[in-house]
């Protein structure tokens, strides 16, 4: 029979009410797509292709549409820009894209197929299935709208209300920091240096304020529950803080106290600390430690601009007390100075292997002879800083605090024999230098030498018999030093250190970084190339004087 369909026998009915208020009750578009895909077979003989919403101007995949045919489907629809239009799928002789449209445009696009062509009813009620579909995205797209408004609505409220307390909290802000600018100012201009700055941060705090110097010695302390006696620091855990302070942006929590560097031009001169044992402070507390310190870095900073001062007055009498000058004039300037240059003085030469000789390093030696208890003169060579102290100095506080001013135990001090006169100053200037490059050129090269405790090292010191030595020297070392010379060896070193480690194996090859074995050949090529022996007692000694004069008075050249 004409018009008769050869397979399934479809009866399409209506949408039902059940399935209207589902779509219309439903605030999920997703979910609504879903449904109306679900249903397409109820109207006719269709099947749901695909679904499409619109979503942020794109149209996205329902994730329940079949993906057989995706890609060419994809293309079909986006081609249609908005309008209904025939689909082709290979098996699917009918095929359309039908658009879900309301008031606001475009909503999405339904894709159904069919194996046959649908009869006119059939593609009403699809008709209707379509507009119901668009009316129930309309009203969900409404909804979502409205709960997009009042999710933006709130969070303006809450935006106007968290501006409103932040200018209540810039407002509270700005005024106490005037406070805290007004009371610094007032600190600077008295010129009350650290007890004025402590008094105005326990003023503004109400938290006992105190400053340390760089070694974690008292020098000011304001309010209640100061140690007595003071805790005597300890150097390592001292430098330990402070390389740790530094890596911090602002104030560090150091057990019960909060800390902050004082530190003009990037050199740590001390530290600046609230007493907070219950962890009271808080930002302003932290904006009062801070612009303290900087108040308190500016005076130290002018304070050290007067020590430059200091340093170069000091720097020119030096330097006129080590060439040779007169006495009366000496001892006038000296009087200027504050220093007594009556009294038995020494020379001291210092030099830092990390440092330059520079007006920082000149100033650092300085502070660190002040803070142990030297009152002394100070100028600087090119590799080197010379002090005239009016007493003989502690073996080791000098280089101990200079240890900790630097960072780094890597330096060497000379001292020479008490000075008598001033004329004999630059003759002391020479001892404190030989006793100096012993040091460094012992086995344990860090730390201080005194001239008087030199003994053998000061016969083998460079005098008349200057020449004489280099003459013994290249005696007994000369093939060494031509053979170390032609083939960039260190037999003379070797030798050296041999005897230095008082001829033990061991001690000998450790100082070296070198085995034993490797050792053991080096020493039987000094053998062989200088021929002489060193079971030998006379040549033992020659060679061991030989390699004293090469290293202290020769200064190692060849």
């Amino acid at each position: 029979m004409a018009g008769s369909r050869p397979h399934d026998v479809y009866e399409p009915t209506e949408p039902s009410d059940a399935l209207l208020d589902t779509l219309f009750d439903t605030r999920d578009e997703g979910e609504i797509l879903r449904l109306a895909m679900d249903h397409v077979a109820a109207a006719g003989p269709y099947s749901a292709e695909a679904g499409y919403l619109r979503v942020d101007g794109d149209l996205v995949r329902c994730p329940r549409g079949r993906r057989t045919h995706a890609l060419a489907v994809d293309r079909r629809v986006r081609e249609l820009t908005g309008r209904d239009g025939a689909v082709t799928v290979p098996g699917k002789p009918w095929g359309r894209a039908l658009g879900l449209r309301g008031q606001e445009g475009l909503h999405g696009y339904l894709v159904v197929t069919s194996r046959s062509r649908p009869s006119e009813a059939e593609r009403s009620l699809l008709a209707t299935l379509v507009r119901h579909t668009a009316a129930a995205l309309s009203v969900a797209s409404t909804h979502r709208r409205r709960r997009e408004d009042a999710l933006e609505l709130h969070l303006l409220r809450e935006e106007r209300t968290a501006l409103q307390e932040q200018l209540v909290a810039v407002a509270a802000e700005l005024g106490y920091q005037r406070a805290v600018h007004a009371l610094m100012a007032d600190v600077a201009a008295s010129g009350g240096g650290e007890e004025a700055v402590t008094r105005a941060l326990y003023e503004l705090t109400g938290l006992p304020a105190l400053v340390e110097d760089r070694f974690g010695r008292l020098r000011s302390w304001t309010g209640p529950g100061r140690p007595e006696p003071y805790p005597e620091p300890d150097p390592v855990r001292q430098g330990e803080m402070l390389h740790a302070i530094a890596r911090e942006a602002g104030p560090v929590r150091v057990r019960d106290r909060l800390v902050t560097l004082i530190r003009p031009h990037g050199e740590v001169l001390g530290v600046l600390a609230l007493v907070d044992a219950r962890g009271e402070t808080d930002e302003h507390t932290v904006l009062a430690l801070e612009h303290a310190a900087t108040s308190l870095a500016l005076e130290l900073a002018h304070l050290r601009n007067l020590a430059e001062v200091e340093l170069r007055l000091h720097g020119a009498l030096v330097d006129d007390l080590l060439a040779g000058t007169d006495e009366a004039s000496a001892y006038a300037r000296s009087e200027a100075v504050g220093h007594d240059l009556h009294r038995r003085n020494y020379v001291i030469v210092v030099q830092w292997s990390n440092r330059a000789s520079d007006d920082a390093f000149a100033q650092t030696v300085g502070r660190a002879a002040a803070a142990v208890g030297m009152r002394s003169l100070l100028t600087r060579r090119s590799d080197h800083v010379v002090l005239v102290a009016d007493d003989r100095p502690d073996a080791r506080a000098l280089y101990e605090a200079l240890a900790q001013e630097t960072g780094t135990r890597s330096g060497t001090i000379g001292v020479s024999a008490p000075c008598e006169s001033l004329d004999a100053i630059p003759q002391r200037y020479q001892e404190a230098q030989r006793a100096l490059q012993v040091r460094r050129h012992s086995l344990e090269r860090y730390g201080t030498t005194f001239y008087d405790e030199l003994g053998l090292y000061r016969v083998l010191g460079p005098g008349n018999g200057y020449r004489e030595l280099e003459t013994f020297v290249h005696e007994w070392l000369g093939q060494l030093i031509d053979y170390d010379s032609r083939h960039h060896a260190a037999l003379v070193e070797t030798l050296t250190r041999y005897f230095d480690c008082g001829g033990n194996y061991d001690e000998t090859a450790e100082s070296l970084a070198i085995h034993r074995s490797t050792l053991r050949y080096r020493l039987k090529r000094i053998r062989d190339i200088s021929g002489n022996d060193l079971a030998n007692v006379e040549d033992r000694l020659n060679l061991q004087v030989a390699t004293r004069v090469w290293k202290i008075v020769l200064g190692g050249c060849g």
